[in-house]
């Protein structure tokens, strides 16, 4: 299980436990330009859900995965809208009662644990997901209703339109192919959120033993930057999302698997909710 989201960890595509559609090896593998293996030695390689006929010879192309209980796209849509329907309505819950940071703090940790869960699972399990969906959605509306009317009024519905154009320009640039997921690109997008990562985790520890913003870099033109950064490596994640949904539909993954694709892309989407939400406070506060 590896992951394409900086938070946590998840299952991909790919029966052999590699990331979707990176496999090991030394040649390309046949109808995946992006995956590497013995192709060539073993055509089942290439579909990690094909399987070879009982008695078929040996290089014999391998059966097409069944039809009935394949993932579709229709699938993935249907599930990543309730899934971050679940998080809209929970928000809008927390943000209509006005809930404490206390409690909504809380719900987070609650919703990092379900995550951690989900993420260690072998098989998507939607009650777990839609759980982890709902606390989450209560804190982000209850951090959302505190930036909008103690730091910067408006900035919940400019950080939706924000993830909603960062979210609508990777779609269109990965179906352009102008963005290209391969294993260097995933190399370098998870070096570098690992990095980002540690960083926020060191600023958090001189935070909360020397007070103030720790190393600075969640307020001022430190703050600015690491904002922007952290919003374009969630939409290098964005991409390796659909790097993913397009790999399980290819290779013919289970229907449940839908389940997987819209954990990964509500985990994303809420990265960048949140970055966008803190680079527009720390924007409005400055001026």
């Amino acid at each position: 299980m590896r992951s394409s989201n900086p938070v946590f960890s998840r299952r991909g595509f790919s029966r052999d436990g590699s990331q979707a559609g990176f496999h090991t090896g030394g040649q390309p593998q046949a109808g995946n330009p992006y995956a590497t293996g013995p192709a060539a030695d073993n055509p089942y390689a290439a579909n990690p859900y094909a399987q070879q006929p009982a008695g078929a010879p040996q290089g014999a192309p391998p059966a097409a995965p069944p039809s009935a209980d394949r993932m579709t796209m229709d699938d993935v849509v249907s599930r990543t809208g309730i899934t971050v329907g679940t998080v809209v309505a929970t928000a809008t819950v927390a943000w209509v009662t006005d809930l404490a940071l206390g409690p909504a703090f809380l719900f987070a940790l609650v919703a990092m644990g379900l995550a951690l869960v989900q993420a260690f699972k072998r098989t998507a399990s939607p009650p777990l997901i839609l759980a982890y969906a709902a606390f989450e959605g209560l804190f982000l509306g209850a951090i959302s209703n505190y930036v909008d009317n103690r730091i910067a009024d408006g900035a919940a519905m400019q950080a939706v339109i924000g993830t909603m154009a960062v979210f609508a320009a990777v779609l269109f640039l990965y179906k352009a192919r102008i963005i290209r997921v391969t294993q260097r690109f995933y190399r370098f997008v998870l070096a570098a959120a690992i990095g980002f990562i540690l960083l926020m985790g060191v600023n958090l520890l001189f935070a909360a033993f020397g007070g103030g913003d720790g190393l600075g870099f969640r307020s001022g033109g430190l703050g600015i930057l690491f904002g922007v950064i952290g919003i374009v490596l969630g939409a290098c994640f964005l991409a390796l999302d659909f790097k993913q949904v397009e790999d399980g539909v290819a290779y013919g993954a289970p229907r449940k698997e839908s389940w997987l694709a819209a954990f990964g892309l509500t985990l994303t989407l809420v990265w960048i909710y949140l970055e966008f939400l803190r680079l527009i406070a720390i924007l409005q506060s400055d001026s």
